[in-house]
């Protein structure tokens, strides 16, 4: 193997095996955070009616949720590694900023998230049911918190504000306050935690459709499906603003970015057409086969038609992010937001139809969309870590700089490590979850390990021991 990667560029490799965790890592947690506050609404409906479909509800996702936590926790561990073998030199640069913003969100995220998630999992009865719903709310803040401080630490990267330089050329806090809310913070926050609870919706909405075309009167099904088409229904829009919001900031601080994002290689002095689609060749410095609309990206980034936009000939080459790939992923991003969109619509119809549970086309749909919400978080992530390229801290420490000296094959050899074991243990999990999806929520239905002893292992209580006596006599 090492043959056989000795002329591979270690950076190229350092880059793909980070690329290739985290994309298997980003799909877990972006699950994980709707779904805990979708348990948690469940739980305050079923407190508050005490209707039985709301606590079926919450024990049949509650199963799928603890195997979605434990794989993103599992999944997220080996990335904090590879800062330490595959990129040193950033870490050595970036860790007086980099370094805090992660352990701020272990000591505040993951410790609530670890100290309430046993309660909320096993302890329905065996604790007060305020104070179960007290845990599930509190683990639901922990994701929350967990995605402020990650991405809080992300968009530094970003959007570099509120640093020094140390003598030892280190970046090092002028400012927490600065750093922590950098310029492009706010706006990938609540994209991220919208692009989160979408997800859920459609996953939720694509499992009760699956029950609901097999039989259109379960009580579970209906409810799920219903929650979800009004999720889809109006945080769909929303998100859609927010992305244009994230849009205008990128433009003000990362130009480039959305010049690749638009495809525009060429500055245009009267007004930018929006290309819909084509082939961008970045060695050639155009988009061949172009399909546009005149004008139009100029009403949508600078609100009137005839603005001017630069393009990527007014950037360096050697600065010029990975066109095709940004220009692709940005539109599956956008295309399938308006399809999001375009579902909750159609359910909103058949809703004031009452079609909602027995309309084919609906729930099919529903069904299809089920995997759109990973895919368009997955193609959102790559459009704005490709588009820092070449920079791993923006403007300030470039990806060829920052990674450490090791020879490609030893990088290679982690990364097939990597795919086979991740694709090996990840796919049974998403296995599993996909079989208790199979079956619909029922009557009396159970959370996870329901039965499990209600003491510490090694201690045997006073009956039991006198019970095994007398079998034993």
């Amino acid at each position: 193997m090492a043959v056989m990667f000795e002329g591979w560029d270690a950076v190229v490799l350092a880059r793909a095996q980070f690329a290739f965790t985290m994309s298997f890592h980003i799909v877990f947690p972006a699950f994980s955070i709707g779904l805990a506050s979708y348990l948690a609404v469940l739980e305050a409906l079923w407190l508050w009616t005490a209707r039985e479909v709301f606590i079926n509800l919450f024990n049949y996702w509650l199963k799928i949720f603890a195997i979605a936590f434990g794989m993103g926790v599992v999944s997220g561990i080996v990335m904090s590694y590879q800062f330490g073998t595959n990129w040193s030199v950033f870490s050595d640069k970036a860790g007086p900023i980099v370094g805090p913003l992660m352990a701020y969100e272990v000591l505040t995220a993951f410790f609530l998230e670890a100290g309430f998630l046993g309660v909320m999992l096993f302890g329905l009865e065996r604790v007060g049911h305020r104070l179960h719903f007290m845990a599930t709310v509190m683990v639901a803040i922990g994701t929350l918190i967990s995605a402020f401080w990650i991405l809080s630490a992300n968009s530094w990267m970003q959007t570099p504000a509120g640093y020094a330089v140390n003598a030892e050329g280190q970046f090092v806090a002028a400012s927490w306050l600065n750093v922590i809310f950098n310029p492009s913070f706010p706006y990938r926050l609540v994209h991220m935690v919208l692009a989160a609870y979408l997800t859920t919706a459609l996953v939720v909405g694509a499992v009760g459709a699956f029950h609901l075309r097999r039989d259109s009167h379960l009580a579970g099904p209906r409810v799920m499906f219903s929650m979800a088409m009004w999720m889809a229904t109006l945080v769909a829009p929303i998100q859609i603003l927010a992305g244009d919001q994230q849009g205008l900031n990128t433009l003000a601080h990362q130009p480039a970015k959305v010049m690749a994002m638009e495809g525009h290689f060429q500055s245009h002095k009267e007004g930018a057409p929006l290309i819909l689609f084509g082939l961008p060749d970045q060695a050639a410095g155009k988009v061949r086969f172009a399909v546009e609309i005149p004008k139009l990206s100029s009403l949508i980034l600078k609100h009137s038609i005839e603005a001017p936009l630069d393009g990527l000939d007014t950037v360096p080459r050697q600065n010029w992010p990975p066109v095709p790939i940004i220009f692709w992923t940005f539109r599956i991003m956008v295309g399938l937001g308006f399809l999001i969109m375009g579902l909750g619509l159609f359910s909103l119809c058949e809703r004031w139809r009452g079609k909602l549970y027995q309309s084919r086309l609906l729930l099919l749909f529903a069904m299809a969309m089920g995997p759109a919400g990973f895919v368009a978080v997955l193609a959102g992530w790559f459009t704005t870590e490709t588009g820092r390229q070449p920079f791993t801290i923006f403007g300030l420490l470039r990806t060829a700089e920052s990674v450490s000296p090791l020879a490609s094959p030893a990088v290679a050899s982690s990364l097939v490590a990597f795919v086979i074991v991740y694709f090996t243990v990840f796919s049974t999990g998403v296995i599993y979850i996909l079989r208790l999806m199979g079956k619909p929520p029922h009557h009396g239905e159970q959370g996870p390990q329901a039965d499990i002893p209600a003491r510490a292992a090694g201690i045997t209580p006073a009956a039991a021991a006198a019970s095994a006596r007398g079998a034993a006599g």
